[in-house]
């Protein structure tokens, strides 16, 4: 039976490279072979734009309908009704839909951090991985993917304000440990984004970063480098594979697939 891995793609700050993470990620995993599942959980689509859905008409089923229904009925529609593909990766998408959604989970009697869960348990034997996008917030979408991840993976700028949002989500992810609702989750590590060797900044963030918490938490070696060609991918709606396959950060991503495959 193949073994599934879910990643909670996480940081409490948003701008932080998250969502570029998540769609790399996928796409380099497929790239060698591996059958992936990305789900976006942010009410903005990112993710779900970034591979080309900018379009609400091209989302009949969205992750805001999946979830409602399980709000509802507990029911799932046929995968088949659901799932898109994007350069070699199943998709989930997402869009505004979402944040109405979040408003129900909040006010849902039972069970609410949980819905993310049931609807994943349907699908882990089709996977190697499923990738969660998660939005920049704490909300009730954010700790439903806590709640169904085995681990989690924490992007962080080379800038202060990224390395709060690091601290933040630290904090939320011993919540749901200790609150027992899932007390075997793990911290994947911290990938260092946006990282411009040439500054002060990114070298002292880096720096601090790794002297803060490498002795609890792994900071992988790859970094990724600030680059343009990250926004430019966003607004063509493709991964940095396809509109930049031999730059740098195609390059950095692999390093860090390498890094983290070769240790799981």
């Amino acid at each position: 039976m193949r073994q599934c891995k879910t990643i909670a793609i996480a940081n409490q700050k948003g701008g932080v490279g998250k969502t570029a993470t998540a769609v790399s990620l996928g796409v380099g995993l497929a790239k060698q072979g591996k059958k992936i599942l990305l789900v976006d959980l942010d009410p903005q689509g990112s993710a779900s734009i970034s591979l080309g859905y900018h379009n609400s008409d091209d989302m009949s089923i969205t992750i805001a309908e999946l979830l409602q229904n399980l709000i509802d009925s507990e029911t799932i529609p046929k995968k088949s009704e659901y799932i898109k593909a994007a350069e070699g990766i199943d998709l989930i998408p997402s869009d505004i839909r979402l944040a109405g959604v979040e408003n129900n989970l909040l006010n849902c009697m039972f069970g609410r951090e949980i819905k993310l869960k049931h609807l994943l348990e349907t699908l882990r034997d089709e996977y190697e991985y499923i990738l969660l996008d998660c939005p920049p917030t704490l909300t009730m979408l954010t700790v439903n993917a806590l709640v169904a991840a085995d681990s989690v993976l924490i992007p962080c700028q080379a800038q202060h304000l990224s390395t709060a949002g690091l601290v933040e989500l630290l904090k939320t992810v011993n919540m749901v440990r200790q609150q027992k609702i899932n007390p075997a989750l793990e911290i994947e590590g911290v990938l260092m984004t946006m990282y411009d060797e040439r500054t002060n900044m990114s070298r002292n963030t880096a720096q601090a970063v790794r002297e803060a918490y490498a002795e609890h938490i792994r900071i992988f070696d790859s970094m990724i480098p600030m680059s343009v060609r990250a926004s430019e991918a966003t607004c063509e709606g493709v991964s940095i594979f396809r509109h930049d396959p031999k730059g740098k950060i195609a390059a950095a991503y692999g390093e860090f697939i390498k890094e983290l495959i070769n240790d799981a």
